[in-house]
């Protein structure tokens, strides 16, 4: 220090052998350089810096000889500046003679050349300006250049990001083909703290294809609307608003041109859901809430929604217990609820979808329910629980039958409009107790006992008959006369004719063992309990009203887990007692006495899920927010992944960057003893015999899986195998190598009818994220 000339010098320690330490280190606010050496003037704030090496958000900066003139402005001769996380020894750089930085807000470089590997490349720019900020920007989003047989040369996902806020903002990309096609997508993510997050995703398509004139020619207009908000619990204990809406035209993800939807093609049904709670503290408590539903199934085009429903509750009240003493017996136990929903459904098509047609018959109604109920134990191990429920239910919509002698035919009025209402009531009880049985094997066997819980289970349900709201109708010319009520098809069902005494039987079942313990450790830990059975049913019910066929189907069914509960097994089956006729009706007849078995098995099915990866008892790291959960498809990638075109640069693999081990990554080598990897597994098995078909309706596996090659490359896949269709199912292939700053993928579907491929190379970091080489070939698809 030389308070003569008011200079400080600083520079680095060698020591003994010769190895340079305790670099200088200079912090001014929130600025911080690191160097060589430095000189610095007190009185003009000036400095002349060797070897400066600084963060500036992403980039990361470099400099043989740094000027600073004042806090904000600084010269810089011989620098390189890159997003690589060593500086001293960068997987890329941009190299320049002269820059002028003013930290936090812009680098103005002149000639700049980019260098990989210390090798120079023929990219050069005369001059740069990069803008520096804490706070989003806004900004171009410069498009991918591609081709396909059907559309013609394309410009895909260009357009234009709009930083709003610090609570939204919204992405502006579209593509253009040559042949005239094009598309539209907003999308817009929002999030206050500890109050509510969400996020809107709005994609419109006019596809043509082939040329005007020809006969193949055909123009398709589709569309898709996502909409995710989710309210934070902290935000509000007692109220609390909710949406998942993913809705649109029926064969937008079938005829759609943007890889965002690939192997969403797949789904079937669409289904979103708008909904708002709130609980009122009172005593009773008082729930209301107020929702809208939409179900489309993507093959019949139908639609159905319920626009809106109401729905309240009041808490159960016990008139006989008094509030702070305990419940006891059946008379202190007898306590009533009230229920009321209200609602208005509508069903219609993809092509009337919001139009007027849509609402002309559209079904209201409300339904109120009071359920009085109590329980009480009966000799101590049984459980008597018994209950009658009165329902009124009012519907403005109903309809007419009668019989037209113009044309000697019965005719039917629908949406009759008007108020009308029905009640009914019924009676139900139900006694059952659990049984407990305990095999042992002794302690010194590695299974040491078995362990069986059974609950047995009867139920009476009375039904009277509401046969004053029937009406007859004559169907025909010889005056034949049928039975009809004007409730039929209603919003909340109809009133019975016929009156039941329905008794149901069930058996529920669950069997443990109790496993040794071989843990060489801990020598005294304590056996193992593990499920064998997590549940075998059997249910069944007869009707001792009915003339004739009294018995209900036996339903049957399994589940367990087995490999360390990494395998789910589930079996269902349908057993009926009675026999059918040649047209595959069933009859009045034990099928034993027609000759067959004791029960005639109707249907079956068999399902197996697996699932396993490296990092198990770790907890699950996958983003589930992932855009192919967004589209409706599968998050394990069964049915293949979504690639995110709004942000090419990130991983495949729902890699977390925080969490990469950078020095096993950096060796690059063919060997690891940390290779992370997760394979799913479902395979699913139909049998139906209803008709006599005897016949196997369905049977398919399917397998997905990530895993690391070596660890910077990663793999994964999704594919299946139908056995009923004697076909691969759909299939994808994706390759990705972590090339440090920069990633670079390969996703590939091979065939069928999404056959595509999609190659990109870029930088990760945002700042950069324009510098990247995307080739895609979309699906040449034949509009449906």
């Amino acid at each position: 220090m030389r308070y003569d000339t008011n200079e400080i010098f600083a520079g680095r320690i060698k020591d003994s052998l010769g190895n340079y330490s305790q670099y200088p280190y200079f912090k001014q606010g929130n600025n911080v350089v690191e160097a060589d050496s430095i000189h610095f003037n007190t009185k003009t704030k000036k400095a002349r810096i060797w070897n400066s090496r600084s963060d500036q958000g992403e980039f990361r900066i470099k400099g043989e000889i740094t000027k600073r003139e004042n806090d904000s402005v600084y010269y810089i001769k011989g620098a390189r500046f890159t997003t690589s996380k060593d500086i001293n020894n960068p997987e890329y750089y941009f190299y320049t003679d002269k820059i002028k930085f003013v930290p936090g807000k812009k680098v103005v470089v002149g000639l700049t050349n980019m260098w990989i590997a210390d090798v120079p490349t023929p990219l050069a720019l005369p001059f740069a300006f990069f803008p520096m900020s804490d706070k989003a920007e806004s900004g171009f989003l410069v498009p991918t250049f591609g081709d396909n047989n059907r559309q013609g040369y394309y410009l895909q996902n260009g357009g234009y990001y709009f930083a709003l806020g610090d609570y939204y903002d919204l992405a502006v990309t579209g593509d253009y083909y040559t042949n005239g096609s094009y598309g539209l997508r907003f999308q817009s993510s929002y999030a206050n703290r500890y109050k509510y997050s969400g996020n809107v995703y709005i994609r419109y398509e006019n596809i043509i294809n082939s040329e005007r004139g020809l006969p193949d020619y055909s123009r398709t207009k589709n569309y898709n609307i996502q909409w995710t908000h989710n309210q934070d619990s902290k935000a509000n204990p007692n109220s609390r608003f909710s949406a998942s809406v993913n809705l649109g035209s029926s064969k937008y993800y079938r005829n759609s041109l943007s890889l965002d939807n690939v192997g969403s093609s797949l789904n079937n049904t669409l289904y979103s859901s708008v909904s708002y709670s709130k609980t009122f503290q009172s005593v009773p408590q008082v729930n209301v809430s107020l929702s809208a539903t939409h179900n489309q199934n993507t093959n019949t085009q139908t639609i159905n929604m319920t626009l809106p429903t109401l729905q309240a509750s009041v808490d159960r009240i016990f008139p006989f217990a008094p509030a702070d003493a305990p419940k006891k017996g059946i008379i202190k136990n007898i306590n009533l609820q009230y229920n009321v929903k209200g609602e208005n459904r509508i069903q219609t098509t993809d092509s009337l979808f919001f139009k007027p047609e849509m609402f002309r018959d559209a079904k209201t109604g409300m339904q109120h329910t009071i359920p009085l109920s109590t329980n009480f134990k009966l000799f101590k191990h049984f459980s008597v629980s018994a209950s009658s429920t009165y329902q009124e239910t009012w519907v403005l919509n109903t309809i007419r039958r009668e019989y037209n002698e113009e044309i000697n035919k019965d005719t039917l009025i629908q949406n009759v409009k008007g108020f009308e209402a029905f009640r009914t009531y019924n009676f139900s009880s139900s006694i059952g107790t659990t049984v407990y049985g305990t095999y042992t094997f002794g302690e010194t066997k590695k299974i040491q006992a078995i362990r069986h819980v059974m609950r047995p289970s009867l139920s009476y349900t009375y039904t009277p008959s509401f046969d004053r709201y029937w009406d007859t109708y004559r169907i025909d010319a010889s005056g034949n006369y049928r039975d009809y009520t004007i409730f039929e098809g209603g919003l909340f069902g109809a009133p019975g004719k016929t009156y039941s005494n329905v008794v149901g039987i069930a058996v529920n079942n669950t069997i443990e063992a109790k496993v040794r313990n071989d843990d060489e450790d801990d020598p005294e830990a304590k056996p193992k309990k593990v499920m064998l059975l997590n549940n075998l049913n059997f249910t069944t019910s007869y009707d001792m009203a009915a003339d004739s066929l009294a018995w209900a189907p036996l339903r049957v069914t399994a589940g367990t887990t087995l490999l360390k509960d990494k395998m789910n097994v589930n079996f269902a089956a349908t057993l009926d007692p009675y026999a059918i006729n040649n047209s595959g009706q069933r009859i009045d007849t034990y099928n034993i006495d027609n000759g067959g078995s004791l029960f005639r098995m109707t249907s079956a099915n068999i399902s197996l899920g697996y699932s396993i990866s490296s990092t198990d008892g770790q907890g699950d790291k996958k983003d589930k927010n992932n855009q192919t959960a967004r589209n409706g498809g599968r998050e394990d990638n069964l049915f293949g992944q979504a690639n995110n075109l709004n942000d090419s640069s990130k991983s495949m693999f729902d890699e977390e960057e925080d969490t990469v081990d950078t020095t096993d990554k950096a060796k690059g080598g063919f060997f690891n003893a940390k290779l992370p990897w997760n394979l799913s597994l479902a395979y699913s098995l139909t049998y139906s015999n209803n008709n006599r078909q005897n016949k196997i309706t369905g049977n398919s596996i399917m397998v997905s899986g990530d895993f690391d090659i070596t660890p910077r490359w990663k793999m994964g896949f999704s594919s299946g195998y139908d056995f009923v269709q004697n076909g691969v199912t759909f299939t994808q292939l994706r390759f990705e190598r972590d090339l440090l700053s920069w990633r670079m993928n390969f996703n590939w579907v091979p065939f069928g009818d999404n056959t595509y491929w999609g190659f990109f190379i870029g930088i990760k970091s945002s700042v950069l994220s324009d510098i990247k080489w995307d080739k895609r070939q979309v699906p040449d698809r034949q509009l449906q």
